[in-house]
């Protein structure tokens, strides 16, 4: 055992010794939530590290756990069966903020192919192929609140009182005030085998930010699950709250997640985005690699910014990309090149949010830079200056998930490299969530509609209006107001016709 990592015989060992009781057994679903059982250990030890049963419903459900109509593989038609869950036992962990608890992953015995993980692992075999190995590390933004969670929900996700009153971005006093909760969840991570590098103050009043040490690629996804569940629950513990909305307030900063990127010999010793001979230390295979990132821009988009939310996050001037760009530590652009001139010379993408699931968003990643490499793509200038400056033509975050949907649905690249039937799968998970959104009356409806909004209805039983009286007295009360006389018959608009 190292790290907060176990073997099988470290938790028989940890039962026998009275100090661990509980095991998660979770996997991981289309929101990037862990979704799961708790499993007694001894049970868990004595049989249920082999396998263990879930409805296969778990990736056709939406964000409140409704069973979504309209998908090919799993559907009341076909009965919402089991798929067999088969433990990854690499990740077992502690969980040291739950009381004699452990978590692992679970992965399918043959691979669901619009399972977030096996999307990835999908993605991870063709950098084998290629004799690469992906390391990535993920930056994940939030926001705490003194609310907790049950208080914020009463209070319908309005007036909730953020940890700090102003922006505090690498701010040591207000950071201090945010301790208890941010300490805890520090310490915590690590001793889940999680390696934290540091925290810090973002641009928001009480936005936090977590960074952890670079991992490969499917260990990092793994990592970043457990991110963000340990945050939610060791906030919950502590009677606070947390937030991973891209943007939870129209006044406030979003909140992101950059993902840097670098690809290694197989054996992990030669960075190969890494030459000293090439401009700012960039490697053939980088430019290469970036460029297949930059050319797939748009139909990948949906993978780093899943929800109607995500969208509200791309603003210019707030740090949030609008311009799908390149260029040497600039943060106005949508990728950026970190550690140029050095060995950890890598590509961050700035696009996604902290909403983003990582599975997807990796395998989206990757998948778009292989083909870079793949075809030999050749990199386009680095751009220089304010990329928000609306006079510069320059290519365009999507603006909505409309947007978005419509180049992932056309796009023959993801089918070709992710498959058919997954990239329809998620098509039709985005229809769905606008569908859910479309239908909903929001704030802002109501603000402006509540007593400001007028309507004429069609005319009938030959009157103006509605053919009441009230419409009639109603029409007389524009009329005394300085406006002519309608001419006869009733004007275009009362009749309910385009003018």
């Amino acid at each position: 055992m190292a790290n907060g990592m176990l073997s099988l015989g470290d938790l028989k060992r940890e039962i026998a010794a009275g100090t661990i009781d509980t095991v998660v057994a979770a996997m991981v679903d289309m929101q990037g939530r862990l979704i799961g059982k708790r499993f007694h250990a001894q049970f868990f030890a004595d049989s249920g590290h082999e396998e263990t049963h879930g409805c296969n419903y778990l990736l056709g459900v939406d964000i409140e756990m409704e069973p979504v109509p309209g998908y090919k593989a799993t559907s009341w038609e076909k009965g919402y069966g089991d798929f067999v869950l088969k433990p990854d036992m690499a990740t077992l962990r502690r969980v040291p903020w739950l009381p004699g608890t452990d978590v692992l992953d679970h992965h399918t015995h043959e691979d669901v192919p619009h399972s977030p993980r096996a999307m990835l692992k999908k993605q991870l075999k063709r950098l084998e192929a290629m004799k690469l190995k992906a390391y990535v590390a993920s930056e994940l933004e939030f926001f705490l609140f003194d609310d907790s969670y049950e208080i914020a929900n009463e209070k319908g996700y309005r007036n909730l009182k953020t940890s700090g009153h102003y922006i505090e971005d690498y701010h040591i006093l207000q950071t201090t005030k945010d301790e208890s909760v941010m300490r805890a969840i520090r310490n915590g991570l690590n001793g889940a085998g999680i390696p934290v590098e540091n925290s810090k103050g973002e641009w928001g009043p009480g936005q936090e930010e977590i960074n952890v040490r670079y991992a490969e690629a499917l260990e990092m996804a793994d990592r970043h699950a457990i991110i963000k569940n340990g945050c939610k629950e060791i906030a919950y513990g502590l009677g606070r709250a947390v937030t991973f909305m891209a943007k939870w307030d129209y006044g406030m900063a979003g909140s992101s997640c950059h993902v840097h990127q670098s690809l290694w010999s197989a054996d992990g010793a030669s960075p190969l985005f890494f030459d000293k001979a090439g401009e700012h230390g960039m490697s053939e295979t980088m430019k290469r690699y970036l460029a297949g990132q930059l050319a797939h821009a748009g139909e990948i988009t949906y993978f780093l910014a899943p929800y109607i939310n995500s969208y509200k996050r791309f603003m210019a001037g707030t740090f949030a990309p609008t311009r799908a760009i390149w260029s040497f530590d600039n943060r106005t652009a949508g990728y950026r090149i970190c550690g140029a001139d050095t060995k950890s010379v890598r590509l961050e993408c700035r696009v996604g949010g902290a909403d983003l699931n990582p599975y997807l968003a990796f395998a989206a990643l990757l998948a778009a830079g292989l083909d870079g490499i793949d075809k030999k793509m050749k990199l386009e200038p680095a751009f220089s200056g304010d990329a928000y400056d609306p006079a510069k033509k320059l290519r365009e975050v999507p603006k909505t998930l409309r947007d978005a949907r419509a180049l992932l649905h056309g796009s023959r690249f993801l089918r070709d490299v992710m498959g058919a039937d997954v990239i329809d799968h998620y098509v039709h998970t985005a229809d769905w969530e606008q569908f859910e959104f479309d239908r909903r009356i929001t704030d802002l409806e109501l603000k402006r509609g509540f007593s400001r909004w007028r309507s004429f209805s069609p005319r009938r039983h030959g009157g103006h209006g509605d053919g009441t009286e009230n419409s009639r007295n109603f029409v007389g009360v524009l009329l005394t107001t300085g406006f002519s006389p309608w001419p006869s018959p009733c004007p275009p608009c009362l009749r309910g016709e385009a003018i």
